[in-house]
Formats: structure tokens, C-alpha cells, sequence
């Protein structure tokens, strides 16, 4: 494998993660250090689909490990969803001489590079990257602790308003179905109550509990709700089900949105982009496709990325116990 290939593409594809232009970074320096060529693809599967190609060198990428979002722009492909979209990539990746892919987003984004490594025999790796951290296989995605940093960041400041009103604040976070940001920015945070997707423990659960933070002192409170939360109400349903049940609580809503997709990305995602990066472009010097490069206990692994995709990224029992304990 190592001697066919001689160009390499990247693509960013689907929501943008702090952290992507630092993986971008390092495919690119890595691809120069090992003589490769790098051809950079802008706007993801449809700039494949439009031949939408600039060759990349060291140079290149200089001054973009500090920036948030994507260079080479992201957008969502429907024409790559079709045969003959993904017929047209493969002619144009021919065309322009690149002999392998490397791709960066979600699962979405491994979903269409699975299929068209399938399809066409065309070496393809994956480099997670999606705030959500939902991707099987891997400890952490890129973005994911840059985006838990700007939440806790922003609920710190809500706290101070909290606090000088004596009000409930309900702060609603993104992760889709994943509720791996509410619940460690929650602790991180000092949440009263953290509710998220893999489990629903019911609106009675939870006037449970912030009946006996009344009755203990607490003069305000946080809940941090995940977007897939699934009690059954969306966020401002909740806060109208809670003000007509405790009279005694005056609630506000704040949902933070995409404020936690953007930024400057956290040293923790730059280290983590750099080693995603290199270790993907030395993945196909080793022959590997149709894998993801993921990290697991600090040392950077391959897992095949159907088992990315289709795989469940699990809850840590363990952090949903701590938090119990400590919003007492």
C-alpha cells in the first residue's frame, strides 16, 4: 500500500469542532514529512463531488492550530448520498491523481466514507471529530473538550446571576443523544440536577429533588439539560411543568446553542488533532481502510469504522454516581 500511494486528500464534513483545522494541520505536515502530496478538499463531500481540490503543503497550514472551525469549510452532501454522486468524487479523486482519503467529522461523515470505500476499493480513514463525543471506539472526539471548557465557562456566569436572584436556572446544552457534555460539564459546573438522554428518570424525580434542596438552603439552582433529554418536554415545557409544581421557584431558561461549537480549541484538542492527524496518514502508509483513528487510554488506536458508526458509546455509571453525590 505504502508504495501506490503518493496523494493524499482531506476532507472536514458534517458540524464543525474546534480542533479540525489542527487535525488538517497535521495530515498536511505529516503528508510532507513522509513526501507525500496533500490535496486539501473544500466544503467536504460536495467539494469531492465538484473537484473542488487545492494541493496543501507545510506552508499551507501555518498559523491555523489556534483557529476554531474549518478552513477547508464543511457542508452536507445529498448528491454524495447517490451512486452517481459518489461515481463523480472517484472520477475527480482519480483525475487529480489522489490515492487515498482521510476524512474528519462524524458519523455521518464515516457513514458516506465507509460506503464509498466499499464501493470504489479507495483507501479511507476516519478522524473523529463532533463535540458530542457519540463516536464508538474512541475516548474522546475532537471538539468535545473545548465545548465542555465554553459550557462550564457559561454556566459559571449563569450561576452568578442565579445567585443574586434566587432563581432556578435551566441550561440547556447540545450533544444530540448523547449526554456526554451535560453530564460532565454539569459536575464540572456544580449542577443541582443533570438530565441526559441514555436515561430518563422522570419530572417527578426531579421536583423530588429540588424540594429537598429547598429544604436544605439552597437558595438557587442549576439543571443542565441535554437537547435529547427524553422526559418528555422540551426545556421551556420543563420550566413552565416546574413553576406550576413549586411555587417557591422562580425559573429561567438559558439555551447555549452553537456558542459551544465555536472557539478557539483547547490545548487538549490541539495535542489530541496532532496525534489523530499523524496517525491517520500512518495508517494508510500501513495499509489500513476503512478505519478510524480514535485515541483510547492516551495511546492512538484503529477501529473499523462500521464499529464506529454502529457501535453505542456507553455513559460512565461512575461520573452519573459522583454527580449524585456531590449535588447533594
Amino acid at each position: 500500500m505504502v508504495e501506490k500511494i503518493r496523494n493524499i486528500a482531506v476532507l472536514t464534513s458534517g458540524g464543525d469542532a474546534p480542533g479540525m483545522n489542527a487535525a488538517i494541520r497535521a495530515v498536511v505536515r505529516a503528508c510532507s514529512y513522509h513526501d507525500f502530496e496533500c490535496t486539501g478538499i473544500f466544503r467536504g463531500y460536495q467539494g469531492l463531488i465538484e473537484a473542488d481540490f487545492e494541493p496543501l503543503d507545510a506552508r499551507s497550514v501555518r498559523n491555523i492550530i489556534n483557529r476554531g472551525g474549518t478552513f477547508l469549510k464543511s457542508t452536507r452532501s445529498k448528491e454524495f448520498q447517490t451512486k452517481e454522486g459518489r461515481q463523480k468524487a472517484y472520477d475527480n479523486l482519480k483525475a487529480n491523481n489522489v490515492d487515498a482519503l482521510i476524512v474528519i467529522g462524524g458519523d455521518g461523515t464515516f457513514t458516506g466514507g465507509q460506503l464509498f470505500s466499499k464501493e470504489f476499493g479507495f483507501p479511507v480513514v476516519g478522524i473523529p471529530a463532533t463535540i458530542d463525543n457519540d463516536i464508538n471506539g474512541t475516548d474522546f472526539t475532537l471538539g468535545y473538550d473545548t465545548a465542555l471548557n465554553t459550557v462550564v465557562e457559561a454556566i459559571d456566569k449563569i450561576r452568578d446571576t442565579a445567585s443574586s436572584h434566587n432563581r432556578l436556572f435551566l441550561v440547556e446544552v447540545m450533544g444530540r443523544d448523547a449526554g456526554d457534555i451535560a453530564l460532565n460539564s454539569g459536575i464540572g459546573a456544580g449542577a443541582e440536577e443533570i438530565l441526559i438522554p441514555e436515561e430518563n428518570l422522570g419530572v417527578e424525580r426531579l421536583l423530588d429533588s429540588l424540594r429537598k434542596s429547598k429544604k436544605t438552603g439552597k437558595t438557587s439552582s442549576i439543571i443542565v439539560v441535554a437537547e435529547g433529554d427524553k422526559s418528555g418536554k422540551n426545556i421551556f415545557e420543563l420550566a413552565s411543568f416546574i413553576e406550576e409544581n413549586l411555587d417557591e421557584y422562580e425559573v429561567r431558561v438559558s439555551v447555549l446553542g452553537h456558542i459551544q461549537r465555536g472557539g478557539s480549541p483547547s490545548c487538549f484538542d490541539r495535542v489530541l488533532a496532532s496525534k489523530l492527524g499523524v496517525g491517520a496518514v500512518e495508517a494508510l502508509m500501513n495499509g489500513e481502510t476503512e478505519i478510524m483513528v480514535g485515541i483510547h487510554h492516551q495511546k492512538v488506536v484503529y477501529v473499523d469504522l462500521l464499529t464506529a458508526i454502529k457501535g453505542e458509546a456507553k455513559i460512565d455509571k461512575e461520573l452519573r454516581r459522583v454527580a449524585d453525590i456531590t449535588s447533594v
